[in-house]
């Protein structure tokens, strides 16, 4: 087998698994034009059609299919052997990029990078925030974050940090004029500040105690997508705001916010770094990997 033919069969690969020359030229780091010309060429050597190609869709035939069979677990162990010798020749270098939602960038991930990348200069981080669930492999990514009920059971995950809560709070001179909520229907009786995702979705506040789940979708003079504002508002006495407790720790300790409902707000486990299950990892996501257990033993 010559060298082009190896580069080739990666390409084909590629495509046949992301069903898109864009994504797999993506993640290949070569043009889309590149990318097609290479599998034509391969095409035409092997005399055979691998692809069936419209303007809207790619997808393997039946000859592709059973070559991707075959091919895939083969290109994984080339992958992962010479992923291993790098990683036991030289240090973690190369791009990381990581998926993952706004919360978890901001609270979680944010801290850990200057740390990171003092131990390993030569890794370039790429944090890319998203809300709604992706495929990482599809989509390029080295790994995500997201919270355990979202993770797909063959992925390996880690966990990032402590337990973390959902904190209700307001202003202490509107819990003065309008009343504490005692229990969590109470919020419907009383302004409240809501988030909205950018999918347009606007999930409900859900509150657990004692075994028991009540959720409830209060209304209030503000709907914002992001935490900046929704705290802006609460601190100017505006609503009552729930957001993750990172969030509001700050201002219930300067006591411009005061916890309300705190008995209805059950710890749940924090954020998982996660990856797809392989033997070998690049060396940046195995070094982040390392770090992020070496700071929850901390």
């Amino acid at each position: 087998m010559q060298r082009s033919d190896l580069t080739a069969l990666d390409s084909f690969a590629a495509v046949a698994r992301h069903r898109n020359f864009r994504r797999a030229a993506v993640e290949l780091g070569v043009s889309a034009s590149t990318l097609s010309q290479a599998v034509r060429d391969l095409e035409a050597r092997l005399n055979v059609r691998l692809l069936n190609r419209t303007t809207r869709s790619v997808a393997p035939t039946a000859a592709g299919r059973a070559l991707l069979e075959r091919l895939g677990p083969a290109l994984a162990e080339i992958a992962d052997a010479v992923s291993e010798v790098r990683s036991a020749q030289s240090e973690p270098s190369g791009p990381l990029r990581i998926n993952a939602p706004e919360p978890a960038v901001e609270l979680v991930l944010a801290p850990m990078i200057a740390g990171f990348l003092a131990a390993y200069p030569a890794v370039r981080l790429e944090l890319v925030s998203e809300t709604g669930f992706i495929d990482i492999v599809a989509e390029g990514y080295d790994a995500g974050v997201r919270w355990g009920e979202s993770l797909a059971q063959d992925m390996v995950a880690v966990s990032l940090g402590p337990p973390q809560r959902y904190v209700v709070a307001a202003a202490p001179d509107l819990v003065a004029r309008v009343g504490a909520p005692r229990h969590p229907r109470d919020l419907l009786e009383r302004p409240c500040l809501r988030n909205r995702f950018p999918s347009g979705a606007m999930p409900p506040w859900e509150f657990e105690k004692a075994g028991e789940t009540v959720r409830v979708s209060p209304t209030g003079p503000l709907v914002a997508s992001g935490p900046g504002a929704l705290i802006r508002a609460a601190l100017d006495g505006l609503g009552f705001v729930a957001l993750f407790d990172g969030y509001v720790v700050p201002h219930l300790a300067s006591g411009r916010l005061v916890e309300v409902l705190a008995d209805w707000s059950e710890p749940f486990p924090g954020p998982f770094l996660y990856y797809p299950s392989r033997r070998t990892l690049p060396s940046a996501l195995r070094a982040f990997v390392d770090y992020v257990r070496a700071e929850r033993r901390g």
